[in-house]
C-alpha cells in the first residue's frame, strides 16, 4: 500500500507542477484560467485520497468550499471574457 501512496503523491505532485507552469507561461488568459481549474481539481483529488487513505472526513468542507469557487471562476470567467464568435 505504501508504494500506491507514494506513486499517488507523484502523480498529483507533477500535475499541480504541471498546472502551476501553465499558468505562469500560458499564452492566453483561458490557458490560465483551465490550468487554474486543473490545480485546484488536482488539490481536490489530493485531499480526497488522503481522506480516504486516512479513513475520516474531516476536510470535507474544505472540498466543497474548493469546488464551488471552482465552478464560480470558471463561470465568471467566462461570463466577463469577451467570446471570438460574437459579432
Amino acid at each position: 500500500m505504501e508504494i500506491v501512496v507514494i506513486v499517488a503523491g507523484l502523480l498529483f505532485g507533477a500535475g499541480a507542477l504541471c498546472a502551476v507552469y501553465r499558468i505562469i507561461r500560458g499564452p492566453s488568459v483561458l490557458d490560465r484560467v483551465v490550468a487554474c481549474d486543473v490545480l485546484v481539481a488536482t488539490v481536490i483529488c489530493a485531499l480526497g485520497a488522503e481522506m480516504a487513505l486516512n479513513r475520516h472526513t474531516d476536510n470535507l468542507a474544505v472540498l466543497l468550499v474548493l469546488a464551488l469557487f471552482a465552478v464560480l471562476g470558471s463561470l465568471s470567467v467566462a461570463r466577463f471574457l469577451p467570446g471570438k464568435g460574437k459579432s
